[in-house]
């Protein structure tokens, strides 16, 4: 029907209904169109909106590699480990660390051949058995009480010095490794008379005294359960696991209510409680959430207080540290700062953060998350003691299915980890970078974005987790404005342009090959080693790398022995065919020394206190 002209007031829609209809368009049909658009728009803003954001993906397409070939990859990656070791043997043995451009030493971790005793397992795990005969004698010989050594910094010497012996012990039984490394735990453990029980920084091993600030960073204070805890199993000392048991207590009892259930950066180490608000993934924390899974793993997945731990401090993380960037839509964490105002993130993204995603597939492999009944847990009863936003954002984790939230969330850092590699002319990794979130840019929470996913019907992959390509923007601007321009379009800018031949980002591409076995992951990783060969190499080993965001990038002249210990035996690990160290019968330290699972007798759970 149409309506009268009078109804529609003047001579003017007089006449426009006319030629509408002269058209064959009528009144019916506009208000149609206008419902039907309305409807529309409502639908959009209300379901298919809300942030105004899509997260396009791009394909990936990756030839055909043999095992054969993989094979031979690893056996290059042996060749690098022979010529670093080599160089280091020649040049350095027995002090700490080759310096590989100037072919001297230094002796930076109590001049114990650290370089040496941390390879052990390396170079076990690749039949290196000349090399690994000479290190021995460092084993051997070392004196852990020389005059020199005033101040044993005792959080570097746990994690490569003990953690080397153990692992090698594990590996091979060899009894010299396992009483050496009960001799090494021992003359640490004046660390420990703290009122605490939280350790110093440091230990005299002449007097057999602490030394040390009475506030500690995390990572220093909570990265040797696992050895203490393996040396006391091995050995059969109280003292030892004592130790380990001790940091759990002290955190599980910790007031954590102001910070999510997560620990902060710095602790005091005679209360035993949090010093301030800093939370961070990154330098100075890393290790210490590290090591709550892998104590709870290492243990036969029976120390409930751990597990409970770790699924707090993940649930703050992913949601209140992970972000979207604008533009390429790269998954990261950062950390965050208390202001006047609150808690703000700083949006920096750090190299060492990038175990993370390591660590969030190991959980979603070996734990029940959609099932933690199982195991005697109620996830969202976790919250019962947070402020009530805390406990609002368990139950947004708890509507999804946890197992694939934490697979997700690791594939998406992990690909932003390789991505700043990647995106490099040198295709080595800076150590920090800036992402350009917030300001006059969105700042995107990741779990905010993937409600909007969910909302719209979870087309494609979720946010941040399908794959990209690398940046190929302008990388020499001219001028201030091109390079803010090339900021703006990759998302960040380099903050500390050094790659420090860290291991984080392989030790991930390991963990999730193993995982999900997606072949993408080994290929980004042989992408990562064929720039280290390119950059890092010198006649003598591999060197640190200044300037890797330009086409003129410096050597340095440091070759840190994590590089073999870690760095190489993740890439080693990754190339080869067969599964060497299962995921779910080793658990590897902080410094990649793998720990074999165990399970307390119930005589030492009575003799130890331990459940």
């Amino acid at each position: 029907m149409n309506f009268p002209a009078k109804l529609l007031g003047n001579n003017v829609v007089t006449k426009a209904s006319s030629l509408l209809r002269h058209g064959g368009v009528s009144i019916r049909h506009i208000v149609f169109a206008f419902a039907l658009s309305i409807a529309l728009l409502v639908l959009y803003f209300n379901y298919f909106r809300r942030t105004g954001y899509s997260f396009p993906v791009d394909v990936m397409h990756y030839a055909p590699v043999t095992p054969e070939v993989w094979t031979d990859r690893s056996f290059q990656v042996r060749d690098a480990f022979l010529h670093a070791y080599h160089g280091y043997e020649r040049f350095a043995f027995p002090n700490d660390e080759l310096r590989p451009l100037s072919n001297t030493s230094i002796n930076n971790f109590n001049g114990w051949a650290v370089t040496a005793v941390d390879s052990l397992d390396t170079m076990h795990m690749m039949g290196l058995e000349q090399e690994y005969k000479r290190a021995m004698t460092a084993v051997h010989d070392t004196n852990f009480t020389l005059p020199t050594n005033t101040r044993v910094p005792f959080f570097e010497t746990v994690i490569r010095q003990l953690g080397g012996l153990l692992s090698a012990y594990a590996l091979t039984n060899d009894d010299i490794l396992r009483i050496r490394a009960d001799q090494l735990g021992t003359i640490l453990a004046p660390a420990f008379e703290t009122a605490s029980g939280f350790p110093k920084y440091g230990v005299n091993t002449i007097r057999g005294t602490s030394d040390g600030s009475l506030v500690g960073s995390l990572a220093e204070i909570a990265s040797y359960q696992m050895e203490y805890a393996y040396l006391g199993k091995i050995t059969g000392k109280k003292e030892h696991v004592d130790r380990a048991t001790t940091a759990t207590r002290n955190f599980f009892n910790a007031d954590l209510r102001q910070h999510g259930g997560m620990y902060p950066m710095y602790w005091n180490i005679s209360s035993g409680q949090a010093k301030d608000a800093h939370l961070s993934v990154g330098a100075a924390s890393d290790s210490a959430h590290e090591y709550i899974l892998k104590q709870y793993l290492m243990t036969a997945r029976k120390d409930k207080a751990n597990l409970e731990m770790y699924l707090r401090f993940t649930s703050h993380v992913l949601n209140n540290l992970m972000y979207i960037s604008p533009n390429r839509h790269l998954l990261y964490v950062t950390d965050s700062k208390l202001y006047r105002t609150g808690n703000r993130p700083t949006h920096n993204f750090e190299h060492l953060s990038c175990f993370f995603p390591g660590l969030l597939a190991l959980g979603a492999h070996t734990l029940p998350l959609n099932n933690l009944e199982e195991v005697g847990l109620n996830f969202t009863a976790l919250a019962d003691d947070l402020l009530p936003k805390q406990k609002l954002g368990y139950e947004v984790l708890a509507s999804f299915d946890l197992k694939d939230l934490h697979l997700w969330a690791a594939e998406g850092l992990a690909q932003t980890c390789y991505l700043t590699y990647a995106d490099q002319p040198t295709g080595l990794g800076p150590d920090i970078i800036n992402m350009l979130s917030g300001g006059s840019r969105p700042e995107i929470l990741w779990m905010d974005a993937m409600q909007d996913w969910r909302t719209s019907g979870g087309i494609g992959p979720p946010p941040g987790v399908g794959d990209k390509h690398p940046w190929v923007g302008d990388r020499t601007p001219r001028n201030a404005r091109e390079r803010e321009m090339a900021y703006a379009m990759r998302d960040y800018y380099v903050k500390n342009a050094d790659y420090q031949l860290r291991p984080e980002t392989v030790e991930s591409l390991y963990i999730l090959y193993r995982v999900t076995g997606d072949v993408k992951w080994r290929h980004r990783g042989w992408d990562i080693f064929q720039a280290i060969e390119k950059e890092a190499k010198t006649p003598s080993g591999y060197a640190n790398i200044d300037k890797v965001d330009t086409y003129d990038p410096q050597q340095l002249d440091v070759m840190p022995s994590f590089f073999l210990a870690e760095t190489l035996k993740y890439l080693y690990l990754l190339f080869q065919e067969d599964d060497l160290i299962p995921l779910d019968k080793w658990v590897f330290n902080t410094e990649a020394h793998p720990f074999p699972v165990f399970e307390w007798t119930e005589e030492e759970k009575e003799a130890y206190g331990v459940l």
